[in-house]
This record gives structure tokens, sequence and C-alpha cells, in this order.
């Protein structure tokens, strides 16, 4: 059953240190069996991944058999449906037009006596993507990942899921070549990343490593950051709703649903005006769960993780909302425009009552990779600058140089560097 709060009569401070307790940043208990997995890697390439091949996915292969051929590839276009790859190319297109718009240009400044100063925009070279490969097969995850990196004019997008014994899922597969990845790999875990992060004798090296995983890919990712870059560490899906009179019970109950449904550790909260909406809520998330496939898991995902929040206006919603730094947010309110200046902390923002959250999964052409445990404090969702790295330019004049050198000699001087000074003063001897 649901947990209500009021905040009328207590205040929040269970429900927020229980979703702190969720995030997957503390994973030390599995670090050294992943630690191990990594050096192991790191020492003996090819030969170790093949070993964990066959240990952890129970598949025999070889080095020749790690990539997936091109036959593959054109073996799964003939397994999927041709209305659902219309879809993924619908949802390309919208994904690809809205990364578009956040690419950058190289700028250039000039100042007085000639000196010039910019910024110098480069795509990254290699960029590794992880596609989890459990029992549900994420498309989607495949467009979120390799269409911005391929909008941020990166060369090759290297991607990686784990093999199984009747190949990989011919969904993916299409996404993939669909979104423009120019290697494919069998191989997953926490061996996949490191064999991305060092590379191997077949696996080439990285400069980035992005996608989802479970705790030894997240932990594998924390490990070898420093060596290529990652995006970030991933928690569990959350969805937040903030309500007043006008929503509808069922659209809310349902876009809450849509998220216990990933994991028994998601998240799910309304935070609400009405009283009257939260009981109505409370029933519909009842009802629509017994009708669902995924109902157990959503049962324990509402159970230990779902709550509704009764708050006495739509400015203490805001308030919770900040908070909480949700994943999702939705704003399910008349004018849902109107309470935009106040959020500070959130993944993505749906407005309106038929902006659904699914829609922002899926198709609408935002990106999916949010950040979640509260890190929408300080991470943004995956964009096409994560796929971008910047050069500083700095070019003087003699005159310009002339004009500073005192300033710059005094600051090297001051923190003892007279290297550094000298540098300056032997232009003017």
């Amino acid at each position: 059953m649901i947990q209500v709060f009021d905040t009328r009569k207590e205040n929040l401070e269970g429900l927020y240190n229980k979703l702190k307790k969720r995030n997957q940043m503390e994973l030390g208990d599995i670090f050294a069996r992943v630690d191990e997995i990594v050096a192991n890697i790191k020492a003996k390439r090819d030969s170790a991944l093949i070993e964990y091949c066959k240990k952890f996915d129970q598949v025999d292969l070889t080095p020749a058999l790690l990539r997936v051929s091109k036959e593959e590839i054109e073996e799964a276009y003939k397994k999927v449906d041709p209305q659902l790859l219309e879809v993924i190319r619908r949802a390309k297109a919208n994904i690809e037009s809205f990364h578009g718009k956040q690419k950058e240009n190289s700028w250039f400044s000039t100042e007085k006596d000639g000196v010039i100063l910019g910024q110098l925009y480069r795509p990254l070279e290699v960029v590794g993507v992880y596609v989890p490969g459990g029992t549900a097969a994420y498309p989607s995850s495949v467009l979120m990942n390799i269409v911005p990196a391929k909008v941020a004019g990166v060369e090759k997008v290297v991607m990686v899921t784990p093999p199984k014994k009747d190949g990989i899922n011919p969904v993916v597969l299409v996404a993939a070549n669909e979104a423009g990845a120019d290697e494919i790999y069998k191989i997953g875990g926490a061996q996949a990343i490191a064999s991305l992060a060092f590379g191997t004798e077949t696996i080439p090296k990285v400069d980035k490593i992005v996608g989802p995983g479970n705790a030894y890919v997240t932990m594998a990712k924390k490990i070898v950051y420093g060596y290529c870059d990652i995006d970030a560490i991933a928690g569990p899906s959350e969805i937040t709703v903030v309500a007043d009179e006008t929503a509808n019970p069922a659209f809310v109950a349902a876009d809450l649903l849509s998220q216990a449904e990933h994991d028994i550790l998601a998240s799910s909260i309304l935070v609400t005006t009405s009283t009257e909406l939260a009981e109505k809520v409370k029933n519909e998330l009842e009802s629509q769960m017994n009708s669902l496939d995924r109902k157990e898991i959503m049962k324990k995902s509402i159970d230990d993780y779902g709550a509704i929040v009764i708050v006495e206006d739509l400015e203490k919603a805001v308030e919770v909302v900040n908070a909480i730094a949700p994943e999702h947010l939705e704003l399910c309110v008349q004018e849902p425009f109107h309470l935009l200046s106040g959020i500070k902390n959130a993944g993505a923002i749906f407005l309106g009552h038929y902006a659904s959250e699914p829609l922002g999964d899926y198709f609408a052409g935002p990106n999916h990779v949010l950040p979640t445990s509260g890190t929408a404090r300080f991470f943004s969702p995956l964009n096409v600058g994560d796929f971008i790295k910047k050069s500083s330019l700095i070019s003087y004049t003699k005159k310009a140089l002339e004009g500073v050198k005192d300033d710059v000699i005094r600051f090297a001087e001051s923190e003892g560097l007279s290297a550094h000074a000298n540098a300056i003063r032997v232009r003017f001897k």
C-alpha cells in the first residue's frame, strides 16, 4: 500500500532519507570482485574477455566472433516488425532534431592590442555505448545514447551488449544500426567496461563510456573513470508528479506505474494540493496495477518507495520537488508553465495533462538518459555537449604581452614559481 504524507502535519525527512538509500553510488561490497575483473582484462585482454564470456554468459566465443557481422545485422532486420522499424526511424528523427539544436560552434574574440581569445570545440574520437542484455530489450536507450554522439560528430561509436546463446536481440541490433553504431561487440558486464576503457586486441579503446547497467557495470565505470570519461552513475528510475484538482487521477496513476514497472527500487511520488485527488489516485493505482503485466514489481516498488504527499499549496509542492530532485517531473496542473520558474532540480520536466512521461522515454526527442537519485541538483540529461571537448585559445602580440608582463611576473613570483616569471621576463631582455 502506498504511503501517504501530509506536510501540514508532518515533515518529510523520513521520505527523503528512504529515497537516498536507493543511491547506487555506494557499491563497496562488490568492489573487490569488479576490481579483479578490470585488472584481469587490463593485463590479459582478449584471453580474459573470452574466459569471462564463458563464465558469466555461458557463451563460447573466439576473438573473431566477438564483433557482430554485417550478416547478423541483415538477419536481424528480417526479424523486426516493419511497423516497429518505422517507429524507430521516426523516433530517431525526433531525437536527432532535438539534439541538433544543442550543437555549439567554436568562437574567437579579438581584444585590444591584437589579443585573440577563443574556444575550440572538437568531438570525441571514439565513444563506447553499453546496452544491458537482461530479460528486456531497450532499443530506445540505444537511440538515446548513440544519436547524440553522432550529432556531436563522434567518428566511431562502439556498442557493446552481453552475448546470449540465441544471439543479440534483433530489435537492439536494428536500432543500433539505424542510430549509426560503427562497431557492435557481444560483450557485457564489468569485463565489457574494462575492455572499452583499456582496449584489447579486438576491442578498441574509447574516450568515453555511456549507457546504463547493473551494479557490476556501475562499479566498473567508477573504477575506470580517469582512464576514460563516463556519463554518470545511474540509479533506479523515479518520477514525481505534481497535481492539482484539475488532474485526472487515472492519468496520474498510470504515469506513476510507468516508472514503478522498471524496478522494485523505482520511486513513484505524487505531490498534490487535493486530498480528494490523492484518494482517487490511490484507488486507481490498485485497480490499474492488477491489469498490467509486471504487477509484482510494481507492487513492491509502490509499497517500498511510492508516496503520496499532500501539500497546502503549489509553492510547497515546488519546495518538495526541489528537495527530491527527481529524474522525471510531471506538472499536471492547470497552469504548468507558471511553476517552471520555481523548479530548480529536475532531469526532464513534462508540462500539462497530456505530456506523459513515456513520451520522453521513446519519442519526443529530448534525451531519456537523466540524472537519478537526487543528482539532478548538479547533473544534466545526456546531451551533445557530453561528446564534445573544448580547448581554450590564447594569442598575444608583443605589444599586448608588454602591457601585462609585470602583472604576470608579480603573480608568478607570489607563488614562488620563478621559472614562470622568467618565461615572461626573458621576452623583454
